[in-house]
């Protein structure tokens, strides 16, 4: 067994709260690109042209046809992958208690977590912006664009937009999950973003031991994490968890 993994399989198994942080590098391996980086989304189209909420409200027909239409044909394919089953199965032996993502794809919940907060909401579902309905993405008719609510409102991905604010619960809950952990797991994200940035440092201040499960260094490894664990993040939960002695 790899020297880093064994070294996981120790902390983990000794854990009694495991909380854990999840970027975009989590769901690359369910077909979904990530936004940021090389490759990303945003190499291709502006964010803050197509992804603000201002230019949502101004003409929601452009971001529907630029962005949000490849999102729903990317986000209706994808499956969970082994490293978000691998999070329920470290739910399912009552370590892991929160997920804390930056995902908009819903695949945590999907794979059968209990306790995931979304920062950025969750492009699973939509919402009216006149009647607040809310409708699964998959069920939205895309013959008309924009997409509309029974009403005649608009439908607008259940996310946040930029320029929009994070929910203060969601960012009390997660700051308490970091502050309760005995270890966190960051898997998929170099957590430069604010707020997500900010939950590894909580975590370490109060005297968690920070895994990190990347396939390249980040800002984080050698200065927060306690140690890295390279690879694709589905490979290196299967082996974790097969160390833990779960198939």
């Amino acid at each position: 067994m790899d020297e880093m993994v064994k070294m996981a399989v120790d902390d983990l198994g000794n854990a009694v709260n495991v909380a854990a942080l999840t970027g975009a590098g989590i769901s690359v391996e369910s077909g979904i690109p990530p936004f940021r980086g090389k490759g990303g989304l945003w190499e291709k189209i502006d964010p803050m042209e197509f992804a603000h909420i201002d230019t949502f409200m101004r003409d929601p027909v452009k971001v529907w046809n630029v962005l949000l239409k490849d999102m729903k044909e990317i986000i209706s394919k994808a499956k969970p992958n082994a490293a978000h089953l691998g999070l329920v199965k470290l739910e399912k032996m009552n370590k892991l208690k929160t997920i804390i993502t930056q995902n908009v794809d819903g695949l945590h919940q999907m794979a059968g977590n209990t306790d995931v907060i979304e920062f950025h909401g969750n492009f699973a579902w939509q919402k009216c912006m006149k009647c607040g309905n809310r409708l699964e993405t998959c069920k939205v008719d895309l013959s008309l664009i924009p997409p509309k609510c029974q009403c005649g409102g608009i439908f607008r991905p259940d996310c946040v937009f930029f320029g929009e604010m994070i929910p203060p619960d969601y960012l009390e809950r997660s700051q308490k999950a970091a502050e309760r952990c005995d270890v966190m797991l960051v898997i998929g994200t170099s957590a430069v973003v604010h707020p997500a940035s900010c939950m590894p440092v909580i975590a370490k201040e109060n005297g968690a031991k920070i895994i990190e499960i990347n396939p390249e260094r980040t800002p984080l490894t050698g200065r927060v994490s306690d140690y890295l664990v390279r690879g694709n993040a589905g490979e290196i939960m299967s082996n974790i968890l097969s160390g833990m002695g779960t198939k």
